[in-house]
């Protein structure tokens, strides 16, 4: 909004992380106006765009459309699911070209599949572009006990001490691993604590993702991205998690499946975890393309595909996929820091969950869902590439011994 060199803004990210909420909150508290436009919900918006792509002209149609007026430097526009028109994805180009006065933002839940199939449209290097997860464990924090929990946390991380609260916020993250990130779940939770509620919410949502596989995917492509996605329990609950295309069907193929895990991934329905060969930088010159992981966006989602109910989460410790569950929450916690994910395996002889790139340095993270934190592969990758330390993620207090640093899962957000 202040920056001299102002671009339009597209906010990407998956369908009901809050995109347009937060939008609108920050039209309502920053401009005079808002003019909102929703090309998904109201077609006729499109027809103002089939034309040239003058800013001057497709603003005073908009104002008329919408009985609204727009005012440079006081009016916000809000392009909302932009990727049903490409030409208003397109215009910004001009809006930025020949418009720059104006505040323009615009949104997309399947953005980036739109981009995947057809890059024409979109305005490189004339806007500024970022993208919104689901609440991480400081912003659920935010929400169920106030900012002061979280500044905890920090404190503690920064300073590496003992957390005094470390029980209660273990607890915290427990119930936060099976709510999920999602805004409306998190109302939901913090102001009835109602769980069954919480389990329809993340179904409907779980529903509405479908939905949009069925509506923007090609019809022979569609089978096999609801395939693709409704396996993601099942290639988790596998000792290794590695994704196997046979865990779909019997006899599947890269070849069958790899356009629907794409789909999936630009849609911000999923996150890949590709495996490297060495631990060194930079990492991505020994990624291995053909071996991976895929992690849901969201765990709380994740939990309603199984049925777990809250209660069954919470009282099976010991079980193999609540370890899975644990594991796709640290990958969810990374990506949303913009960590690229890779795990590290040797002939599969040791494997390291997550290996990120931080100050130019390549760090291994163990993650453990049990008491036992010990672990082999980690002891190997430290001999083989001596990092200058490690991270091991797990429920237990924060620490440090043999330079590997214990830290607790609900201190993720601070790496």
């Amino acid at each position: 909004m202040k920056s001299k060199n102002r671009q339009p803004l597209i906010v990407q990210g998956a369908r009901q992380v809050g995109k347009t909420y937060s939008i609108s909150a920050f039209g309502r508290k920053h401009f005079s106006n808002m003019l909102y436009l929703n090309f998904e919900s109201n077609n006729e918006l499109s027809r103002v765009f089939d034309r040239d792509l003058s800013p001057v002209r497709i603003i005073k149609e908009l104002s008329v459309l919408t009985g609204e007026p727009v005012v440079q430097g006081k009016t916000l526009l809000f392009f909302d699911e932009i990727q049903s028109c490409s030409r208003a994805l397109t215009s910004l180009k001009y809006f930025c070209e020949e418009a720059s006065g104006y505040h323009v933002i615009a949104a997309g839940s399947l953005l980036g599949v739109y981009i995947n199939r057809d890059n024409s449209s979109y305005p490189v290097g004339k806007v500024d572009a970022i993208r919104m997860y689901p609440l991480d464990f400081e912003e659920y924090l935010w929400a169920v006990r106030g900012k002061d929990a979280a500044e905890m946390i920090r404190a503690s991380f920064n300073e590496f001490t003992q957390c005094s609260l470390h029980e209660m916020f273990n607890d915290f993250y427990r119930t936060f691993i099976y709510t999920g990130g999602m805004p409306q779940v998190v109302k939901e939770h913090s102001e009835t604590g109602d769980t069954p509620m919480l389990d329809v919410l993340k179904k409907s949502i779980n529903s509405a993702y479908i939905a949009d596989m069925a509506r923007y995917a090609d019809k022979n492509e569609t089978v096999r991205i609801m395939a693709a996605y409704g396996s993601l329990p099942a290639q988790l609950a596998k000792e290794n998690h590695k994704f196997q295309y046979k865990t779909i069907r019997s006899g599947a193929r890269s070849a069958d499946y790899g356009t629907a895990i794409e789909w999936l991934k630009a849609a911000g329905v999923v996150t890949a975890c590709q495996r490297i060969s060495e631990g060194r930088f930079p990492v991505s010159t020994f990624e291995d393309q053909t071996a991976f992981k895929l992690y849901h966006s969201d765990t709380g989602l994740l939990t309603a595909m199984t049925g777990i109910t809250a209660k069954e989460y919470l009282a099976r410790a010991s079980d193999r996929f609540r370890g899975a569950i644990t594991e796709n929450s640290v990958a969810v916690a990374l990506s949303s820091s913009d960590y690229d994910l890779y795990y590290w395996e040797s002939q599969g002889r040791a494997e390291v969950d997550f290996v990120i790139e931080k100050d130019g340095n390549v760090i291994p993270v163990e993650v453990k869902s049990g008491d036992n934190v010990r672990s082999k592969s980690l002891a190997e990758f430290i001999k083989r590439y001596s990092p200058p330390f490690s991270y091991r993620v797990s429920f237990k207090n924060f620490g440090n011994e043999n330079n590997i640093r214990s830290i607790p899962l609900y201190s993720l957000f601070c790496l």
